[in-house]
């Protein structure tokens, strides 16, 4: 991790994956989503209001599973024009008549207004960001103070079966490299966040073919490392990689093809503002003088 952004993602493969059309949330997506939900037991604090980033990307389920939490709270949806923002409104907002638009009240707007959530809730968003810390700067100034984020994200050790097929054939990296969750505390801190707690854990998926995995896999992302590929690859290429990928069949899992995936889950305050220091007092060297003979008068100077 440089002091700008991780190393080894492309800004311009970045920015293209943002601007894709999101058909409907991952299935992962929406799993990590009602994990992290459930932490949420965690907190005894009740946000008046929370923003929801990106939910097409992070999960509709998940918007229905903290609107029955925080029945009474106003949501904030926070939409860009590529997260599909119109089907986005049609699918979280219900009709008036619908018995969902009693619990709470949704406002989807473009950004999140500064300082108005008690909660952001960001769900698998964070790896996939050429700038993390300019989003984790939007994410601080979107909340209120003593407000908290909830987030979560891929870590290093996700596709490490896929990443050493890979290396074995020869070929670049199948994605780019993800963070440490120790590295994500410390750009928390950095961001003036407080209290960074994170945690991990690692879900095994399988598969029962070659195709059904690529089917999951652009579902979730895209490669974003700057020294992938950089053509387009042709049919014979894709039946060798399916061919290729049955080297993931896992005996004890039925013959099933097996992926490794790390999510990072991370929760932090947004404390209050630090208050500057009060300005020293100044005497002049005159009145330094004064004070001195004073004091040497008075017996008080050693």
């Amino acid at each position: 991790m440089t002091s700008e952004r991780p190393p080894t993602i492309d800004p311009r493969a970045a920015e293209r994956w943002q601007h894709l059309p999101v058909a409907a949330s991952p299935w992962l997506h929406e799993e990590v989503a009602r994990r992290m939900e459930e932490r949420l037991d965690w907190i005894m604090r009740k946000p008046a209001t929370w923003a929801h980033w990106e939910p097409l990307r992070g999960g509709l389920q998940a918007q229905e599973l903290l609107m029955r939490r925080y029945p009474d709270s106003q949501c904030f949806l926070v939409l860009s024009p590529e997260d599909g923002a119109q089907d986005a409104i049609k699918k979280i907002v219900k009709p008036w008549w619908h018995p969902a638009r009693w619990r709470g009240n949704v406002r989807p707007v473009p950004v999140s207004p500064p300082g108005a959530a008690e909660m952001l809730w960001a769900n698998m968003a964070l790896h996939m960001a050429a700038d993390p810390q300019a989003l984790l700067a939007r994410w601080f100034d979107a909340l209120a103070v003593d407000g908290f984020l909830m987030f979560s994200c891929l870590g290093p050790d996700t596709l490490r079966e896929l990443r050493a097929l890979y290396q074995s054939l020869g070929w670049p990296a199948p994605t780019h490299e993800f963070t440490d969750m120790h590295d994500w505390g410390d750009m928390l801190v950095a961001a003036g966040f407080a209290e960074p707690v994170m945690d991990m854990e690692r879900i095994e998926l399988t598969f029962e073919t070659p195709q059904r995995l690529l089917q999951e896999l652009r579902e979730l992302g895209r490669n974003l490392h700057a020294q992938r590929f950089a053509a387009l690859r042709g049919r014979a290429w894709r039946r060798r990689l399916e061919q290729a990928l049955l080297q993931l069949a896992e005996p004890a899992a039925g013959g099933r093809l097996k992926l490794t995936f790390e999510i990072i889950y991370g929760h932090a305050f947004k404390p209050q503002p630090r208050r500057p220091a009060a300005s020293g007092a100044t005497f002049s060297l005159e009145e330094m003088r004064d004070s001195l003979r004073n004091r040497k008068a008075q017996g008080s100077v050693v």
